[in-house]
């Protein structure tokens, strides 16, 4: 089993020039785990973890209600904001600067093959890395991604997961709003939940700026204790 994570930090880029090339990473794993079964042809599996930072935009996922989008095309055009439906689970999310994204494309196979497992532990590296910031995160029973304040009227989601996966090799990941301008998400219902608020860290922390740098290495430390893995 390879327990080794290629990672990359692509800076700020299109959100479709991403998906492009995380569907052609995904479709590498794939191709190789192919060949093996039908050549027996034993050769590694890769795995990849991209870090980026989108411009404006929102994604809505396969089980996704278009409802929830409350922009026309061309108040998105003025919003300088672009819309996608994807091939992600979930609803609708927005992504923009401020935003740590992480794509983790990960054959499973060389971890451990459950689902549930892997959004758990994607979770728990959240949460672990808010506890540094003196941030108390958790789940929220039967909604995905990390919650503060569950089970209050001041419930607020800091961020959100949406995976894909075929053949247990994963794509698309979770979006943790660091120094995000919330009022983009004042234009979508967040995840198709009504009624629930969203935040950043800044906010959090009270703070104007948080050092995204910091808050990544944070990400990676748990992110590679969890899946015992590691990067290069």
């Amino acid at each position: 089993m390879n327990k080794v994570i290629k990672l990359q930090d692509l800076g700020t880029k299109d959100f479709k020039e991403t998906w492009d090339y995380q569907e052609q990473l995904f479709k590498g794993v794939l191709e190789t785990k192919i060949k093996n079964r039908r050549e027996d042809a034993g050769l590694e599996t890769d795995n990849y973890f991209l870090f980026v930072e989108h411009p404006h935009v929102y994604t809505l996922g396969k089980s996704g209600d278009l409802s929830n989008l409350l922009l026309s095309k061309e108040q998105l055009t003025q919003k300088g904001a672009t819309f996608y439906k994807i091939n992600r689970g979930g609803d609708i999310t927005y992504h923009g600067p401020g935003q740590i994204v992480g794509y983790p494309i990960l054959d499973l196979d060389n971890f451990f093959t459950d689902i549930h497992k892997y959004l758990r532990f994607l979770e728990e590296v959240i949460i672990l890395t808010l506890e540094e910031y003196g941030l108390k995160t958790e789940r929220s029973s039967g909604e995905t991604g990390v919650w503060l304040d569950v089970g209050t009227p001041f419930a607020r989601k800091i961020c959100a997961l949406g995976v894909r996966a075929s053949r247990w090799v994963t794509m698309h990941g979770f979006a943790l709003n660091v120094n995000a301008d919330l009022g983009y998400f004042d234009h979508i219902i967040p995840c198709g939940i009504r009624g629930k608020a969203v935040t950043s860290l800044n906010i959090e922390l009270g703070v104007k700026k948080v050092n995204e740098a910091e808050v990544k290495e944070k990400l990676l430390k748990h992110f590679k204790v969890l899946f015992e893995a590691d990067f290069v």
